[in-house]
C-alpha cells in the first residue's frame, strides 16, 4: 500500500481498526472451550479456528499487502502503511517451554501472515491441528488420501468439512469437536505469533500463500480482568456475574477473531463455571449443565446460522428463571393465538418467496414448521430480588411482543430466546444478540409501556441488525433506526390500540424524538451526526479486507442517539410517500430477500425505489436521500414541517393544556400578593407516560418553580411511581430548581437507573451548587465499582 500520508488522529480515541485480513483468509467456524474463574476474573482456555482461503492474495505481489496495519489506522481514502510488528510484548510468549514463538521487528520474511482482531488477551501458544489424524474424518477422504502428500491432507479435509451440505450440520459439528481434540502434526513446531494493541498475527515458516496455510489452528489464551469486551461485576443481589457488553471493540477481548462483519461464521462453545452459576450464550439449543471431572458445570451451545463474531454474547451469573404461576421451569410460555386467516396469509406469503439468497445454512425461513411458529420458546432470567417485578411487567408482555413481530415481519430468524435483566451498571436500556436480549432493570418501573416498547425494540433487532446485518458498521442507522421505527408499530399492536389511537401514539413519539434529536444536534460534534460518514466509500475495504470504523472509539458517541433518531425519521419520511401499511409490507419483503445477508443503505433504498417506481415522479430520488439524510449533518426540511403537524396532535395538546393549568401556580400570583395558593384549583386529566414526559419537558422550560409547586407536582402525579423516563424528567426539574427535599429521588435514580443517569451528573455539576455536587460525588462513590467503564470514564471526568 501507499505510505501513510499522515494525520493527527489517535485511533485509540476515535476510529476502531478492523485489522483481520479477511480477503486472504476467512474463519468459517469457531470452537471455544473456556473456563471461568470468578476469583481472578479471568476466562481461560482455547479456541480452534477452521479457516478457508479467501479470494485475495493469489500472487506474491498481492501478498505484500498482507502485513498487519499500523496502530495509526486511517480512512480508506488515506491508505495506511502496513508496518512490521513492533517489539514483541511478553504477553505473547508461550508459558510452556523456553521457545519464543514470536518474531522480532527486524526479521524479514515472505511468509503469509494471518491477522486476527485481538485486544487485552494473553496468547500462550498457537498450533496447527492435524485433522488427518482424526479417524472420524476418514469418511471425507474419498480418493484424496491416495493422491495427496501427507502435509496436504488436512487442508483438503477441512475444505471438505466446511463444504458439507446444511442438512449435515449435526455431523459437521461432531467432526469439528473431534478435530479440536487432535494433536498437531508430528514434528511440527508451534506456529509463530505476535500480538500488538489491536491484533494477533500468526505465521508458519516457509508458507508463502494463504492456500498453503494451516486451515485448522488452535490458540491457547486467557483474558484480562480489565478486557474491554468482558464485564466482571455484581448482580443486584451482590452475587458475582460476568457478561459481554457489546462494547465498541466487540469481542476481540474475549477471543481472537475476525471482527469485520463480512467474516460471518458459525460457532460451538463449551463454558465451564461453578455449579451454582447459570451460563447463557448465543446458541440455538437450550443448554443444560453437565458436571465434568473438575467439579465444574459445563454448558455447551452452538449456532448454525453464520453471523459476525461481534454478535457472540455470553452472560454468567446466579440468575433465577422467572415464571408465571402454573408454569414449570424450563417450559416456554405461549402467547395469544394469532387469527387463523392472518397466520395462513403469512405462511402463503413465505411459500411464494422461493429459494433463499444467502449462503447455505439450515434456514428457518425455508421450513413449514417455523412459518407457523408465531411465538418461539423463551425464558426470562433475573436476580431473585427482581423476580416479582419481572413477573408483573415483563412475562405477560413477551409472548405478545414476539407474536406482534411475527405478524409484521414473518418467520422468527432464531429458534429460541433468553431474556436477562442485567446488573444495574449496564450502560443502556437494552441490547439484542442472537437468542439473547439484555434488558436494564429500569424497564421494570412504572406501568408496562416502557418495558413493552423496549422489548419491542430489541425484538425488532432479530430481523434488523442480526438476521440482516450492516456490511459497514458506520451505517449504524441500518440497525438502530429500523428498531426505533418498528418499536412504535409493534407496541401499538401489543397494546391493541385502535387505528385513531395508534396514529396519536405515533405522533407523540415522533414529537418526543424530534425534541431529543434537536437537543443532541445542538450538543454533539457535527462529524458524529452523519449517518453515512464514509459516504461513497461506504462498504469499501483495503485489499487485505482490513478497514476502520469511524468514530467507534469516540467516548461521546457511546451516549449519542443521533443514528437511532435520524434513521427513525428517515424511515418515517419514506413511509410518508407510500403510506404506513404499504411501507410495512415492503419491510416484510425486504426481510425475505435479504435475511441471512449483509447490506448497505443503498441495497435497501434501491429496493425501495424499485418496489415503488412512482416515487421518482413525486420528486424523490436516491441522490436526494443521500444529500439530505445520509451524507450530511444538516437537518432535513421535512422534519421542521412535520414537527409542526405533530404539535397539533390531540395528546400533545392535552399535555400543553395541563402545563397551562400549572403555569399560574408555578409562577406565583405576583410580588404584592398576600394570599398564597397551596394547590392549583384545576381538575387534571389522566395522561399516558409519553404525555407525562412531554408535560415535564415543557415545565423544564420555566425559569423558576417554587418549592410548593414542585411538591404539589410530585404528589399530584405520584412521580416516584412512574417509569424511568418520567422519573428522569422529574429529577431534571429537581436539579434545575434546587429542590433539596427531593434530592433523595435524584440519588435513587442515579443508583437504580444508571443507564439513564449520565447527563444528570453533568447537570448536578454545572449548577455549581455545593449540595448538588456533593450529591453527585456521593452517588458516584456508591456506584463506581459496578459502573460500565465507558460511563465511569465520562462521569469521573464530569465530577473530578
Amino acid at each position: 500500500m501507499e505510505p501513510d500520508k499522515g494525520r493527527d488522529q489517535d485511533p485509540t480515541k476515535d476510529d476502531l481498526p478492523l485489522r483481520a485480513n479477511t480477503s486472504h483468509m476467512l474463519v468459517r467456524h469457531y470452537v471455544l472451550d473456556l473456563v471461568l474463574n470468578f476469583e481472578t476474573e479471568v476466562i481461560s482456555g482455547c479456541i480452534t479456528l477452521f479457516l478457508e482461503p479467501g479470494k485475495g492474495a493469489k500472487t506474491l505481489n498481492d501478498l505484500q499487502q498482507i502485513q498487519p496495519l499500523s496502530a495509526a489506522s486511517h480512512d480508506l481514502d488515506e491508505a495506511a502503511c502496513e508496518e512490521r510488528p513492533e517489539k514483541t510484548s511478553s504477553d505473547s510468549r508461550p508459558e510452556q517451554g523456553d521457545t519464543d514463538m514470536s518474531w522480532s521487528e527486524n526479521e524479514t520474511c515472505e511468509d503469509f501472515i494471518l491477522v486476527l482482531d485481538c485486544c487485552d488477551l494473553s496468547v500462550l501458544r498457537v498450533e496447527e491441528v492435524d485433522v488427518a489424524s482424526v479417524a472420524a474424518m476418514r469418511s471425507l477422504f474419498g480418493d484424496c488420501e491416495k493422491f495427496l502428500p501427507l502435509d496436504r491432507l488436512s487442508l483438503v479435509l477441512v475444505e471438505r468439512l466446511l463444504a458439507l451440505p446444511a442438512s449435515f450440520w449435526q455431523r459437521q459439528h461432531e467432526l469439528y469437536l473431534k478435530c479440536c481434540q487432535a494433536p498437531p502434526p508430528k514434528h511440527a513446531e508451534p506456529l509463530l505469533f505476535h500480538t500488538d494493541q489491536w491484533s494477533l498475527q500468526i505465521r508458519k515458516k516457509g508458507v508463502t500463500f494463504p492456500q498453503d496455510f494451516p486451515t485448522a489452528i488452535k490458540i491457547w489464551y486467557h483474558t484480562s480482568p480489565q478486557g474491554g469486551s468482558v464485564r466482571w461485576t455484581q448482580a443486584q443481589d451482590g452475587s458475582s456475574c460476568v457478561y459481554t457488553m457489546g462494547s465498541p471493540i466487540n469481542n476481540r477481548a474475549l477471543f481472537p477473531c475476525q471482527e469485520p462483519p463480512v467474516a460471518m461464521s458459525t460457532w460451538q462453545a463449551s463454558v465451564r463455571a461453578p455449579s451454582e452459576f447459570v451460563v447463557l450464550l448465543s446458541g440455538e439449543n437450550q443448554a443444560s449443565p453437565m458436571s465434568d471431572e473438575t467439579g465444574l458445570a459445563c454448558w455447551s451451545y452452538y449456532v448454525t446460522m453464520p453471523m459476525p463474531a461481534s454478535t457472540f454474547t455470553l452472560a454468567v451469573g446466579q440468575w433465577t428463571e422467572a415464571r408465571l404461576p402454573g408454569t414449570e421451569l424450563g417450559t416456554s410460555m405461549s402467547g395469544p393465538s394469532m387469527d387463523p386467516t392472518e397466520k395462513k396469509r403469512n405462511q402463503d406469503d413465505d411459500l411464494d418467496e422461493g429459494l433463499c439468497s444467502h449462503m447455505e445454512y439450515p434456514c428457518r425461513f425455508a421450513t413449514v414448521v417455523t412459518r407457523a411458529q408465531n411465538v418461539i420458546p423463551h425464558r426470562v432470567y433475573a436476580p431473585s430480588g427482581l423476580l416479582q417485578k419481572v413477573e408483573s411487567h415483563l412475562l405477560p408482555l413477551l409472548p405478545a411482543c414476539l407474536e406482534a413481530a411475527y405478524s409484521l415481519l414473518g418467520v422468527h430468524p432464531f429458534s429460541r430466546l433468553d431474556v436477562l435483566i442485567v446488573p444495574a451498571g449496564f450502560a443502556s436500556m437494552g441490547m439484542a444478540s442472537p437468542h439473547i436480549i439484555f434488558l436494564s432493570q429500569s424497564v421494570l418501573s412504572g406501568d408496562q409501556q416502557l418495558c413493552g416498547s423496549q422489548l419491542c425494540h430489541e425484538t425488532a433487532h432479530s430481523w434488523f441488525g442480526l438476521a440482516i446485518g450492516a456490511r459497514d458498521w458506520t451505517e449504524e442507522w441500518m440497525s438502530e433506526g429500523f428498531a426505533a421505527f418498528l418499536e412504535d408499530v409493534l407496541w401499538a399492536r401489543v397494546a391493541q390500540l385502535s387505528v385513531a389511537a395508534e396514529e396519536e401514539y405515533l405522533q407523540v413519539k415522533a414529537l418526543l424524538r424530534w425534541r431529543r434529536l434537536c437537543d443532541e444536534l445542538q450538543n454533539s460534534q457535527e462529524q458524529l451526526q452523519v449517518l453515512r460518514p464514509n459516504k461513497e466509500n461506504t462498504g469499501q475495504v483495503r485489499d487485505s479486507g482490513a478497514s476502520v470504523v469511524k468514530h467507534a472509539l469516540n467516548p461521546e458517541k457511546t451516549f449519542m442517539q443521533v443514528h437511532y433518531l435520524k434513521g427513525y425519521f428517515l424511515l418515517k419520511y419514506l413511509s410518508s410517500y407510500v403510506g404506513q401499511e404499504q411501507f410495512l409490507s415492503f419491510l416484510r419483503l425486504f426481510v425475505k430477500r435479504y435475511h441471512g445477508q449483509l447490506v448497505l443503505s443503498q441495497d435497501f433504498l434501491r429496493m425501495f425505489f424499485d418496489h415503488f417506481p412512482d416515487i421518482t415522479r413525486k420528486g424523490l430520488t436516491l441522490e436526494i436521500i443521500y444529500a439530505e439524510w445520509l451524507d450530511t449533518a444538516e437537518t432535513p426540511k421535512w422534519l421542521y414541517e412535520e414537527s409542526a403537524v405533530w404539535l397539533q396532535a390531540a395528546p400533545v395538546r392535552v399535555a400543553q393544556q395541563e402545563v397551562e393549568k400549572w403555569i399560574p401556580f408555578v409562577r406565583g400570583r405576583g410580588k404584592g400578593s398576600k394570599r398564597k395558593r397551596t394547590e392549583p384549583k384545576e381538575n387534571f386529566k389522566e395522561m399516558s407516560p409519553d404525555q407525562k414526559v412531554l408535560f415535564l419537558e415543557l415545565l423544564l422550560q420555566e425559569e423558576k418553580m417554587s418549592v410548593s409547586s414542585l411538591r404539589t407536582l410530585e404528589r399530584t402525579y405520584t412521580l416516584n411511581a412512574q417509569d424511568a423516563e418520567v422519573k428522569h424528567r422529574w429529577c431534571e426539574l429537581v436539579v434545575k430548581h434546587k429542590h433539596s427535599a427531593a434530592y433523595k429521588d435524584v440519588e435513587r435514580f442515579l443508583i437504580d437507573d444508571q443507564a439513564m443517569g449520565v447527563y444528570l451528573y453533568g447537570e448536578l455539576m454545572l449548577n455549581e451548587d455545593g449540595q448538588q455536587q456533593a450529591l453527585a460525588r456521593r452517588c458516584f462513590s456508591l456506584t463506581q465499582k459496578g459502573m460500565d467503564p465507558a460511563v465511569h470514564s465520562v462521569v469521573k471526568e464530569m465530577i473530578l
